[in-house]
């Protein structure tokens, strides 16, 4: 009898309530009864179904010309343009080092040349996931990390990390001496053709191994395998160059002093002296989805086999802006990443929470906070460009930031991006620093025993 009425109370229920997995006719009914199609909802229909959303939903009132003082701004001159490849990183890193050479020798108009890092970085990333491979020969081929391997064996993408090592060990040359090839401004092509002849070689070393191969004879295979990698690296990016002769030019383009003869390396010390790119600063972060004031290594996420583990300290957003701000009003300019495709206005270079209003739009709301949007992987940092400057209302709080892109000087905002200290605080993830910069309690916080997270950790996409 118990029985019998609970199955009674259950047939009385709303259909939609007893529909828990499936959308039955009933709840599909529900759902088309739901849709009032009034004389709004046409209008709508018809606009949205002939229009991009974007266009739609682009908040007019937002669309003035941006408001471009800025209070505290690093000298600087001269945009890049990373077409398209996944460099930003690369044109990041040596933009920030851009900066010294140009106050060293005097001049406004001088460019490293992105080509020559990248080769080397491309070689080295070859050379990492084979050694990878090797390292990891005797677990199973459905192990998680040689899945990841296998899934990840090469990316034009990259951090600042990967700039200090690659700087470090390979140096720096005038973009004059080492110029862009269609394949190093246009990089998925070449970089398929890679990862596909890196899969065919990795397996070929694991199947080495299972035949009884050591490590010193599949390391020997290694070598050879990179041989070819060596050869298609060249003839599509050309090959570096050992030792240049160069000297400074005016605006003019004339000579200024003395041509000298450097090794990439040379001429790397002479621009930054004794500073060490990597020892020297430290990578800031606000992720809100883990604890802060901790430090955080990612597994296997380098540039060199023999290069650093992409290591950082997750901050408080106002601790992080602390930092930045010390640092441009000393002049020093940052490599920076973010979340750039959300809410951007591509044509005025702005990014503003108030650029679109897709709610309005839509008939609904986006609630998420930071915590929230990364951990339902609807955000996380895509892009790098270099911090070149703050405005500070009168009680020293940011107002705005500007950013120097890598997307030519006719995208944006004359080739920047200017953003509000709100869009800031959502999208902005990552900082790099000089540690003079940095309060005392951060430089204690790295004291600490870095928390390491696996390669495949979702917010740690290479920046492109």
């Amino acid at each position: 009898m118990k029985y019998l009425l609970v199955f009674s109370v259950l047939a009385m229920l709303p259909a939609a309530i007893q529909a828990q997995s499936t959308i039955t006719p009933q709840v599909m009914n529900e759902l088309q009864k739901s849709y009032q199609n009034t004389v709004t909802d046409k209008a709508l229909r018809n606009a949205i179904s002939a229009n991009s959303l974007k266009s739609l939903a682009l908040n007019r009132e937002n669309t003035a010309t941006p408001d471009t003082y800025f209070s505290v701004e690093v000298p600087y001159s001269g945009i890049s343009d990373q077409k398209s490849s996944g460099r930003c990183w690369l044109f990041t890193g040596v933009n920030v080092l851009r900066a010294k050479a140009m106050n060293k020798y005097g001049i406004k108009n001088f460019f490293f040349s992105q080509i020559h890092m990248f080769f080397y970085d491309q070689l080295e990333k070859c050379n990492l996931f084979l050694q990878c491979i090797i390292d990891t020969r005797t677990k199973p081929i459905d192990d998680q990390m040689v899945r990841w391997l296998f899934q990840n064996p090469l990316s034009d993408g990259g951090t600042y990390t990967g700039v200090a090592d690659l700087v470090t060990k390979y140096g720096l040359v005038p973009q004059d001496v080492m110029a862009e090839t269609y394949n190093s401004d246009n990089t998925s092509e070449i970089d398929g053709v890679l990862k596909r002849k890196l899969r065919e070689f990795g397996i070929a070393l694991r199947e080495k191994a299972e035949a009884g191969a050591k490590q010193k004879e599949l390391e020997q295979l290694k070598v050879e395998q990179l041989k070819t990698i060596y050869r298609m690296l060249v003839l599509a990016y050309g090959e570096p160059v050992s030792q240049f002769t160069w000297a400074p030019k005016d605006a003019n383009g004339k000579t200024i002093g003395t041509p000298k003869t450097y090794t990439p390396l040379e001429f790397y010390r002479e621009i930054c002296g004794d500073e060490d790119l990597y020892a020297d600063y430290v990578m800031l972060m606000n992720d809100p989805s883990r604890p802060y004031n901790q430090v955080y290594e990612i597994d296997c996420d380098r540039h060199l086999y023999d290069g650093h583990n992409w290591l950082y300290v997750n901050l408080d957003i106002d601790d992080l802006k602390q930092a930045a701000i010390a640092s441009l009003k000393d002049s020093a300019a940052m490599y920076f990443s973010c979340d750039v495709a959300k809410c951007l206005n591509r044509k005025n270079g702005i990014l503003d929470l108030n650029n679109y209003d897709y709610g309005s739009l839509l008939g609904t709301t986006f609630a998420m906070d930071k915590r929230q949007r990364i951990l339902t992987f609807d955000s996380g940092s895509s892009h790098a460009m270099t911090l070149v400057a703050v405005d500070l209302n009168t009680d020293g709080k940011p107002i705005k930031w500007k950013v120097q892109n890598s997307w030519g000087a006719s995208n944006g905002h004359q080739g920047h991006l200017i953003m509000t200290d709100e869009w800031f605080c959502e999208y902005m993830f990552r900082v790099v620093v000089n540690r003079k910069y940095c309060s005392q309690e951060i430089l204690n916080v790295l004291k600490q025993k870095p928390v390491r997270l696996p390669a495949w950790d979702p917010m740690f996409a290479e920046e492109e």
